[in-house]
């Protein structure tokens, strides 16, 4: 009976063990923060249409809704915890956040003291410039030096093809001639040239003499060839863009008065390439300054400079700027995690199943005006 007992009392026991370890092991399958009633700490700055700050204080955005869809499918409690950039950044590293979600862009850099997510937006860089008016326009044509070039060579070739024809066809020819004075000949003799360069061959039969003649085969030949380098020259570079603005592209900032979010990519692009540059707070003050003329550039995310200047045009302001479509300086966002952090890899997965459904990429369509 004793041992009876005793056999009943060790299988109680037995059981009871079994039953901790089921519990542990189901416990620590978990993730960590769903294993505490603490919500998380999650790291914010404003940063449109990424983070929004609405005027009761919560946030919207692109990275808000991702991350609440992330929080539900891990069915963890969270709050978060407003701040800036370098807040962010600092708050991540020291663990002070359990993670940080904005549009901050990954970094080998940032990557030495914290890890990211993967990345579930691709962006680069843009410049956002003020449109030019007409006179600036005409202005700025004729003070770039290629464009003088060009000119110079279009006025001397018109004025050596309409000399020759003058020192040809002066004496036989005075319905091509028919001024009275020196001058008002040769001014004819230029304009002919200047027809002959930008036209094409006047009639053949305009000319008397067969020198004359030859030569209008001959240059009908070379100006068809030159009428389409020239314009293919034109074509290259006078785009849309360069006339709207002097500033063309990334190798026109060292020029001008560049502005850019400090302690940002941006910045950290123009600091690599020796570019002078004013720093701001927020991409706000950053085209508010664009507009009024202390800057001629301003250097930021694409989707953030688009998005801010799309909002302000439709309340009136940012009239005239607009972002120029060069794509430099490839980047990627993802969310800020404490180096070794146990969330990692079960917030990787969520990530990716929230990218996955269709509210992800209408929303994105929606907001940014693309599927990326």
């Amino acid at each position: 009976m004793f041992r009876s007992v005793a056999t009943a009392i060790i299988g109680s026991v037995r059981r009871a063990l079994m039953a901790v370890l089921l519990l542990c092991a189901a416990w620590t399958a978990l993730p960590a923060s769903a294993q505490t009633a603490a919500p998380l700490a999650i790291g914010v700055y404003e940063c449109p249409p990424f983070v929004i700050r609405e005027a009761d204080g919560r946030f919207s955005g692109v990275s808000i809704q991702l991350w609440d869809g992330i929080a539900e499918q891990l069915e963890v409690p969270f709050e978060f915890v407003d701040s800036d950039l370098a807040g962010v950044l600092a708050g991540v590293a020291s663990g002070d956040f359990d993670a940080a979600v904005s549009c901050v862009s990954i970094t080998p850099e940032r990557e030495e003291y914290i890890d990211f997510s993967h990345s579930f937006y691709e962006t680069h860089l843009s410049i956002a410039v003020r449109e030019q008016g007409f006179g600036e326009r005409i202005a700025g044509f004729l003070g770039n030096r290629q464009a003088l070039i060009i000119l110079g060579t279009v006025f001397g070739l018109a004025a050596l093809v309409g000399g020759l024809f003058y020192l040809i066809e002066r004496g036989s020819n005075q319905k091509l001639y028919s001024r009275p004075t020196l001058a008002g000949r040769m001014t004819e003799a230029f304009i002919m040239g200047l027809l002959f360069i930008t036209r094409g061959p006047v009639n053949y039969y305009e000319f008397h003499t067969l020198a004359g003649r030859v030569l209008t085969v001959l240059l009908a030949v070379f100006t068809t060839l030159f009428l389409a380098s020239f314009t293919a020259i034109l074509a290259s570079s006078f785009t849309i863009d360069r006339l709207n603005s002097r500033i063309g592209g990334p190798e026109d900032l060292g020029s001008v008065t560049v502005g850019a979010k400090a302690a940002s990519t941006s910045s950290a692009y123009l600091e690599s390439r020796g570019i002078t540059y004013r720093a701001f707070d927020d991409h706000d003050a950053i085209l508010v300054a664009l507009e009024s003329g202390l800057i001629d550039a301003a250097v930021g995310d694409d989707p953030v400079l688009k998005y801010e200047i799309r909002q302000g045009q439709e309340s009136g302001r940012f009239t005239y700027l607009t972002v120029l479509p060069h794509v430099f300086n490839k980047q990627n966002y993802g969310i800020l995690l404490p180096e070794g952090s146990p969330y990692l890899e079960v917030l990787n997965r969520s990530l990716l199943r929230v990218r996955d459904e269709d509210g992800w990429s209408a929303m994105i369509a929606r907001m940014l005006g693309d599927r990326t």
